[in-house]
């Protein structure tokens, strides 16, 4: 019982050291354990394109600046359109995946989200959403072969750097995120092209967002 009580309180432990440390994920850790191929770079927020953060909220979580973790309003929505627990998709923010991507599994389990809404909240409570934003670039899975951060798979798809992304390139980038092993961001088919012009769009109006972003400075 102890060490399962480690466990689960682990993560919250975790969690402010993450305010200084660059962390790495569940699956990174899984593939270096296993002998497979690992490309990573970390880079700070103020190193990756102004538009590619704006982006990402626009493809993932367009509440992302104004909950505390967990948009209720979203989840709210999904459970009450879902028939089971397969159809419970798409209700997690970008704090979500982040804890999900640092500590916890992936595939739909009523266990693994019971364990993630709190640690969410959590997370919110002691990152701020610069930081939090900051790490779910770094830690998302960007390529089909162990490419993770923003870095490697800008470098991947547009063989530049995160911080020479254009617009068109960072849109193309968050329409691949949810499946980076069967999208491809530099040969993108009409369904991914499609996502990404509704996600330039959005993120051209994103004054708002863009502010939440600047005023919580990461350390």
């Amino acid at each position: 019982m102890a060490l399962v009580l480690f466990v689960i309180l682990l993560p919250y432990l975790l969690v402010p050291l993450y305010l200084v440390v660059n962390p790495v994920s569940i699956p990174m850790v899984t593939r270096y354990v296993t002998g497979q191929r690992v490309v990573r770079t970390n880079v700070p927020l103020d190193r990756v394109a102004r538009v590619l953060p704006l982006t990402v909220i626009a493809a993932e979580d367009a509440r992302f600046c104004s909950h505390s973790g967990v948009d209720w309003q979203s989840l709210r929505d999904i459970v009450s359109e879902a028939e089971d627990l397969e159809d419970l998709r798409g209700g997690s923010g970008i704090t979500q995946q982040t804890v999900k991507n640092l500590f916890l599994w992936s595939g739909r389990s009523y266990v693994r989200k019971a364990l993630e809404l709190p640690l969410s909240l959590w997370t919110d409570l002691i990152l701020p959403k610069r930081r939090v934003m900051e790490i779910y670039l770094n830690v998302a899975e960007w390529g089909p072969n162990g490419e993770f951060g923003v870095e490697a798979g800008a470098r991947r798809a547009f063989n530049k750097s995160a911080r020479d992304l254009t617009v068109r390139e960072a849109a193309l980038l968050a329409a691949i995120l949810p499946n980076p092993v069967r999208r491809n961001a530099q040969r993108p088919g009409p369904a991914v092209s499609r996502l990404a012009g509704i996600y330039q769009a959005r993120a051209a109006s994103s004054g708002p967002l863009d502010a939440c972003l600047r005023r919580a400075r990461a350390p």
